[in-house]
């Protein structure tokens, strides 16, 4: 967790000096298309700001209000990232439209495309960074980060190529446009977002594959029961819990039953990071007939 904090810290510093860079180079030109990625930049300071805030919160361990812990906390972060990012998606559609009303010459259209460019080489240098680090981390404030990030890398790319087709052939229409492109990009990157964060904050199932797993693992685990039945994932932040009943017959002492259960979850556990299990035993009088087979 200490990497991911440095890390997050990294990306407040990494931000702040981009959105300076990009700042500039919309200052020089004038340009509605760098505006817009300047201002996608400038919320990528908030965010960072915000990742680093949820991740000291997400570490404080379990306490009596909260059980479970304060692994939700990166999902708020997200979710309010995502509602950033509208908000910026939205000024820019407006500056966009002010643009075409009134366009204005590009001033040294040069010299800002190339303030812009090497603005958008230490982003997308980061964003590998970030990326990478929440897949280690299990980190969805930094996987967040990391992906807005990548998405301002795509969008910078973009207003580069437009904004040097706009100087050579000369058509001042193409900055706006350009910048109203990218403004509705950004706005479907927010929605996406916002979606997948509260997806976990509504507790949300892991992926198929990950479920159809743990139904393998426990099947292979666990000889000497008859069957699970009633088994419920829900992902929260870096961790998944999961609880299901475990039928044993009816003779079989509480030991060798809590010696199945133990079997269970270091299997569970030593395939899937971040696992909470839970498992309700059961006596063959309560089987159900379907679920998990046992192998």
């Amino acid at each position: 967790m200490e990497r991911a904090w440095r890390i997050a810290l990294g990306s407040i510093a990494v931000s702040g000096l981009v959105v300076a860079l990009k700042g500039a180079a919309w200052w020089l030109t004038g340009s509605a298309a760098l505006y817009s990625d300047a201002l996608e930049s400038l919320v990528n300071v908030a965010s960072a700001i915000m990742a680093f805030v949820a991740l000291r919160v997400a570490a404080m361990p379990a306490d009596a209000g909260h059980p479970y812990g304060h692994d939700k906390a990166e999902l708020f972060a997200a979710v309010i990232e995502g509602g950033l990012i509208v908000a910026a998606a939205v000024s820019i559609l407006q500056h966009a439209w002010v643009t075409w009303r009134h366009p204005a010459p590009l001033h040294a259209p040069l010299a800002g495309i190339g303030v812009n460019a090497a603005a958008t080489v230490v982003n997308a240098a980061w964003a590998a960074i970030l990326l990478r680090a929440g897949r280690r981390a299990r980190s969805a404030a930094l996987l967040a980060d990391g992906r807005h990030l990548l998405t301002d890398v795509v969008t910078s790319l973009g207003v580069i190529l437009g904004l040097g087709l706009a100087v050579v052939t000369g058509l001042q229409p193409i900055d706006p446009a350009l910048a109203a492109a990218v403004a509705v990009y950004i706005l479907w990157t927010g929605f996406r977002l916002i979606g997948e964060s509260v997806g976990g904050l509504m507790d949300a199932a892991p992926s198929p594959e990950i479920v159809e797993r743990i139904r393998a693992l426990v099947s292979e685990h666990a000889a000497g029961a008859l069957e699970a039945h009633d088994l419920r994932t829900r992902n929260a932040g870096r961790l998944t819990f999961l609880e299901f009943h475990l039928v044993v017959p009816g003779s079989m002492t509480v030991a060798e039953a809590h010696d199945i259960c133990d079997r269970i979850e270091a299997a569970l556990r030593a395939e899937i990071e971040g696992l909470v299990v839970t498992i309700h035993v059961e006596p063959e009088g309560k089987a159900k007939h379907h679920g998990v087979v046992v192998l």
